[in-house]
């Protein structure tokens, strides 16, 4: 289930009900009075949540997990374990998305107050000028929070911490002594978008932003929030000025990241890791620890742990370097040719 503090609970809705509302069919229409509370991944998946698959490689999984309902293919209907009801849809994700924003809304700040009254404020907390805390927020001792900054309602952040001005922060826990420069943005929506039945819908994003202990953010950098589990950054990694961090991607501890990287969503990153400016990581990768990328590297596939990685696409450092050296001589010499 999505995290009650930041997620308001719109359920249950009956999953015939569920079917109309995202033009699905019921592959057994006896299964229509089955009650649906959430949607869930499979990994997590209840005998009261409703999943998804859209791939064919994915039905193993979803024999091995407790979902009550999932939305499939006409195809793949047959396949479906027993305890699981089918939703039969030629957009399987499209159904899940819509499902999503029926059972599932973020909670958002409301009323006039500037620091609403069920917001928790240790001893010496500094808050500027025009600051706004949600509800149900949580700030510890000697934590400064700077000019225009917005907390949003839950959000957990630890003591000594210097959070700038022009700050929003929604839907995330942090530590102690977190450092957030001005203009950033901590637990927006990752970039998620389905073909839906009038063009492409916004996959609701029900997931966290987790910054653990120590780290720093610079400014006007984006941490998006998980598609459904966390984005995880590790104690004590450091994070230079406009920096993207997409959804569900996890970041190890003592990391740093340079000017303009760009993480792509579900990247693992293991502790130590290093990235120059402009380094680029495609999604699902994983990049091992104490692994280097160059400045203006293209990532797209694995890097071992403890290589340096350069170029586009990224490849071992003493590859790239001998490439690049082999294309210059080949240059010179039709140069000479000519």
């Amino acid at each position: 289930m999505p995290d009650p503090r930041f997620f308001e609970d719109l359920g249950p809705i009956a999953l015939a009900d569920l079917a109309a509302l995202t033009g699905a069919a019921l592959a057994d229409p006896a299964t229509g009075a089955r009650l649906v509370r959430a949607v869930s991944v499979m990994a997590s998946a209840g005998a009261d949540t409703v999943t998804f698959v859209s791939d064919k490689r994915f039905l193993p999984q979803l024999a091995e997990s407790q979902a009550g309902a999932c939305f499939v293919r006409p195809d793949d209907a047959p396949a479906l374990p027993s305890h699981c009801a089918g939703v039969v849809t030629a957009s399987p994700q499209a159904a899940y998305a819509i499902a999503a924003g029926r059972l599932h809304r973020p909670r958002m700040p409301t009323g006039d107050a500037r620091v609403d009254a069920s917001a928790s404020l240790e001893p010496d907390v500094r808050l500027g000028p025009g600051v706004v805390i949600g509800a149900g927020a949580q700030i510890g001792r000697g934590t400064r929070i700077g000019a225009n900054t917005v907390i949003g309602p839950g959000v957990a952040i630890g003591r000594d911490c210097e959070i700038s001005a022009n700050v929003t922060i929604g839907f995330a826990l942090i530590g102690d002594r977190v450092r957030i420069l001005a203009g950033t943005a901590i637990g927006e929506p990752g970039f998620g978008a389905t073909a839906g039945p009038r063009g492409l819908i916004d996959i609701p994003q029900l997931g966290r932003v987790i910054l653990q202990d120590g780290v720093s953010i610079g400014a006007n950098s984006c941490v998006d929030r998980g598609a459904f589990d966390d984005t995880v950054i590790g104690e004590n990694t450091k994070i230079d000025n406009q920096v993207q961090i997409a959804h569900n991607v996890r970041v190890g501890r003592n990391c740093v990241m340079a000017a303009h990287t760009g993480i792509s969503g579900s990247v693992v990153i293991g502790d130590g890791a290093q990235f120059g400016g402009r380094a680029g990581v495609a999604d699902h990768v994983t990049i091992g620890d104490g692994a280097r990328v160059g400045a203006a590297a293209g990532v797209m596939k694995d890097i071992p742990p403890g290589e340096t990685w350069g170029g586009m696409p990224a490849r071992p450092i003493r590859q790239w370097m001998r490439e690049t050296a082999w294309l210059a001589k080949q240059a010179v010499r039709k140069e000479g040719d000519a």
